[in-house]
């Protein structure tokens, strides 16, 4: 027996908003430590993995470990249903054919059963990387950097250094630039500060954009996204979710003669 209550139901529907664009079938692994997920995208060019740990849950309950096969674009249509305000019970049986979400308010009850897919995925290990650089900065901030640049090209270089990280962008209309200094420690608070750790040497890497935006998705989730880099490996753009949990989203470099 599988059973998960979320007091704040508006959590799990900016979750599965946060995914929905990038996986279309997954396994949501249940295990007495909490819930994860990790999937590719269609063209496997990014990946997504997230952790909900049980202090999350007003009630966490997992008997035994099991995975919940899922269609995000179904389960993106029953969480339209849950307003905001409501509290959301997710349950599944041992026998794993369906999940059942129950969405609570004061004078209404709501719920919908969902059958489950047999989904035989592999679990991909995802290495232990030293990144170069790790850049933490306002997630709203890094959301209007990754849509104004869209309209002007679909790539984006991001250049790391001790002065500062660079967004640039060269298209058909022309190029532009966003740069973000550290924020010193006595000018904002935690959730607004630019805070840039990086190697001494500057870092310059190419990403594209529209993979950027769906990662942007999550903003809604945490005030803050830390992106990390180094050379020849995935980015990872990380939105910690408050008092339980994070989603990650791992996106490749484009390499120069992709382009």
């Amino acid at each position: 027996m599988f059973e998960a209550v979320l007091e704040q139901g508006v959590v799990l529907k900016k979750i599965i908003d946060a995914m929905k664009d990038i996986v279309t079938d997954a396994n949501l692994d249940c295990a007495e430590t909490g819930i994860s997920l990790q999937a590719m995208d269609a063209s496997h060019v990014s990946l997504v993995s997230l952790a909900l740990r049980p202090e999350l849950f007003q009630m966490y309950r997992c008997d035994t470990n099991t995975s919940l096969g899922v269609n995000f674009t179904s389960l993106s249509k029953i969480m339209k249903c849950a307003s905001n305000d409501d509290k959301i019970t997710v349950q599944a049986d041992d026998n794993n054919e369906q999940v059942s979400f129950m969405f609570e308010s004061t004078d209404k009850i709501t719920d919908f059963d969902m059958k489950l897919l047999s989904i035989d995925a592999e679990h991909l290990g995802i290495p232990d990387t030293e990144y170069m650089a790790t850049i933490t900065m306002p997630s709203a901030e890094f959301a209007r950097i990754c849509r104004d640049l869209a309209i002007i090209g679909e790539t984006c270089v991001i250049s790391a250094s001790k002065e500062g990280v660079r967004f640039s962008v060269d298209g058909d209309l022309g190029c532009g630039n966003i740069t973000l200094r550290e924020t010193s420690a006595s000018d904002a608070k935690p959730d607004d500060k630019v805070t840039i750790k990086i190697d001494d040497t500057a870092l310059e890497l190419t990403f594209a954009l529209n993979y950027l935006n769906m990662f942007t998705k999550a903003t809604p989730l945490s005030p803050t996204v830390t992106l990390k880099m180094a050379p020849e490996v995935p980015l990872v753009v990380e939105y910690p979710i408050e008092s339980g949990g994070h989603i990650r989203y791992y996106l490749a470099p484009k390499i120069e003669d992709d382009e």
